[in-house]
C-alpha cells in the first residue's frame, strides 16, 4: 500500500489526508449544490463540512480510544495523535452532532439540510475508503483464496500476516457499496419526497452496506455473534426505515418535478 504518496520539501503528502481532504471537498461542493437548488445559502456548505470535520475527527477518535482503553491507557499520546485509529460510526455520530448545532445556529431548516448533506456525505465516505485501503489502517477482511484477495505490507498499523496470506480488500468493498448509495440518492434526490427521505434512505442504505461487509472484515463479535459496527447497523437501519414509513418516504415518485415536494 501506499500510506506516504509523496514528498514535497519537508512536507509529506499522506494518502489517507489527502483522501480525507478529498471527501470533505467534495461533499463540501454537492451540499452547496444542493442547497442553492433548495433556495438556502450554498455558501454554508463550507462551515457544515467544517463542522463535519471537526465533530467528525473527535467522534471517531474517541470512540477508537473507548473501543481499546487499555491501550489508550498504556501510551494515551499515541492513542490521540496516532494517525490510525479512526471509527467511522464515532465520526459519523460526532459530525452529526456538529453539523446539526451548525444547522440550528445557522437557522436552516434540518430535514431539508441533511437532505442536501445525504448525497455527498455517501460519495465522500466512499472516497474516504479510498484512503484507508491506499494507508492500510487495519480495517481489511479475513484470510480469502479468491482472486481479488491483497496484501497490506506498509499497512500504518502493523501487516502480521506471513507472506502469501491475502485478505479481503473490504476498504473496496465499502468504496464500491457508497458509490451505489449516493447514485440513488443523487437520482431520486429531485423527485417529490417528503423533507428528510434522502437522509433516512442514507441511514438504511449505508449502514445496510456496513452491516454486510462487516461479515468478512476482522472486527470481532460482541452480542449475538454481531459487531460493534453490525449492531450499530441495525439500530440505523431501524431509524431509517421507522422515518420512511412514518413520512412514505419509500413511495418516492418517478417523475423529476418538485412541485409536489413538502417543504
Amino acid at each position: 500500500m501506499y500510506p506516504v504518496l509523496f514528498h514535497l520539501g519537508p512536507l509529506t503528502i499522506y494518502s489517507y489526508g489527502l483522501m480525507m481532504a478529498t471527501a470533505f471537498l467534495t461533499a463540501g461542493y454537492l451540499t452547496g449544490k444542493e442547497l442553492t437548488r433548495k433556495g438556502l445559502n450554498g455558501e454554508l456548505a463550507s462551515t457544515l463540512v467544517f463542522w463535519a470535520a471537526v465533530g467528525g475527527l473527535v467522534g471517531a477518535r474517541l470512540f477508537a480510544i473507548f473501543g481499546d482503553w487499555s491501550g489508550f491507557v498504556a501510551d494515551p499520546i499515541h492513542s490521540l495523535f496516532s494517525g490510525a485509529g479512526f471509527v467511522w460510526y464515532g465520526g459519523l455520530f460526532g459530525g452529526f452532532a456538529a453539523v446539526t448545532w451548525s444547522i440550528r445556529r445557522h437557522r436552516l431548516p434540518w430535514l431539508v439540510t441533511v437532505d442536501c448533506i445525504a448525497p455527498g456525505l455517501a460519495l465522500a465516505h466512499g472516497i474516504g475508503r479510498i484512503g484507508c485501503q491506499l494507508a492500510g489502517d487495519g480495517d481489511w477482511g479475513h484470510e480469502t483464496s479468491l482472486p481479488w484477495g491483497m496484501t497490506y505490507p506498509n499497512a500504518i498499523v502493523g501487516w502480521h500476516y506471513p507472506p502469501g496470506v491475502c485478505v479481503h480488500p473490504t476498504p473496496l468493498y465499502e468504496m464500491a457499496l457508497y458509490v451505489f448509495v449516493f447514485m440513488f440518492l443523487w437520482t431520486i434526490r429531485t423527485r417529490p419526497h417528503p423533507n428528510g427521505t434522502l437522509f433516512w434512505w442514507y441511514l438504511v442504505l449505508a449502514s445496510a452496506a456496513r452491516f454486510v461487509v462487516e461479515f468478512v472484515r476482522i472486527n470481532p463479535p460482541v452480542v449475538f455473534s454481531l459487531t460493534e459496527a453490525q449492531v450499530i447497523s441495525v439500530i440505523l437501519v431501524a431509524i431509517g426505515a421507522w422515518r420512511l414509513l412514518a413520512a412514505r418516504g419509500f413511495a418516492v415518485q418517478p417523475t423529476a418535478s418538485l412541485s409536489a415536494s413538502k417543504q
